[in-house]
């Protein structure tokens, strides 16, 4: 087989990958957007291997997704939002360099897949999910999501099986603890409001800021982040959405005390919470700013996909 015979076939193989691909990928990193990045990545990596000897190409591309996944992962947990940009400073104090064959073309994003998909695993799971170690969410979704063997999956992630194995069960007490607790679906309201709140407020929309925000919300702050600068109290949607509108741009979407807010972070330490209260009608009526250090150490943070 030539080189452009051998090119056109292996498009056309992962062409008919493509969907699966991107669901595994999908299911791992919670983001359409990453998930297209995961799959066009192990693309490349199918380009430019030789895979003469390749018996399963579908078992062999899940691997590399499963990989190139564990890796933005690790990203992900290690990424550190080092900089005290103006926005958030307003709100407390004021390889182969070879040519690799041509892509298939990327579908355009599709709402109605993105929706069928988050349908699929479910918006509470996708939460639950953000709260794994990379590992112990990669052997869950891998094995109880899409039945790969664990020693399979044990060679992603340079372990042994029944470590392997190990991650998978723990993960799966936590899903199933999750899917027990009835407040998970209130969680997954106010997840969607935190998050929606953080974007009009990087994105400076003010509007959008007060639609989001009770009659009677207040913002409140303990006497730490009094110190470094802020109110110790605001009333009212005009105050609050004027405080945040244009800023949070380094705070990020985090579950704590047992539900969603935001956390900015220094050099990888937790130095402000904002601890939102969001009510049936999903709109915001409390935001407590946390900056006492024994406080912060004594919360447990995921942090998740905004």
């Amino acid at each position: 087989m030539d080189d452009g015979t051998r090119e056109q076939w292996l498009a056309r193989e992962f062409e008919q990958q493509r969907p699966r691909l991107r669901a595994v990928a999908y299911r791992v990193l919670g983001s359409g957007a990453d998930a297209d990045d995961a799959v066009q990545e192990a693309w490349l990596r199918l380009s430019r291997s030789d895979t003469t000897e390749v018996t399963n190409l579908a078992g062999w591309l899940t691997t590399v997704v499963g990989r190139i996944s564990l890796d933005m992962l690790r990203s992900r947990s290690s990424r550190r939002e080092d900089s005290w940009d103006a926005g958030l400073a307003e709100l407390v104090a004021g390889g182969d360099a070879r040519t690799a064959p041509t892509q298939p073309t990327r579908p355009a994003p599709d709402p109605a897949s993105e929706v069928e998909l988050a349908d699929s695993i479910g918006l509470a799971l996708l939460v639950v999910l953000d709260t794994l170690a990379p590992a112990e969410r990669l052997a869950f979704v891998l094995h109880d999501l899409f039945g790969m063997p664990f020693e399979q999956i044990a060679d992603i992630l340079d372990r042994s099986p029944a470590a392997t194995r190990q991650l998978a069960s723990r993960a799966r007490r936590r899903v199933r603890a999750a899917d027990a607790d009835e407040s998970a679906p209130a969680r997954t309201r106010q997840r969607e409001v935190v998050t929606a709140f953080l974007a009009a407020a990087r994105g400076g929309d003010f509007s959008a800021l007060l639609e989001m925000l009770d009659p009677d919300v207040v913002l409140s702050a303990d006497e730490a982040a009094v110190a470094m600068g802020s109110p110790d109290v605001l009333r009212g949607p005009e105050a609050v959405a004027q405080r945040f509108n244009g800023g949070a741009r380094s705070a990020r979407l985090a579950a704590f005390d047992g539900g969603i807010g935001a956390v900015w972070t220094l050099r990888g330490e937790a130095m402000v919470a904002f601890r939102f209260t969001v009510d049936d009608r999903d709109l915001v009526t409390g935001i407590e700013m946390v900056a006492d250090r024994e406080r912060l150490d004594a919360m447990e943070i995921w942090f998740l996909t905004s």
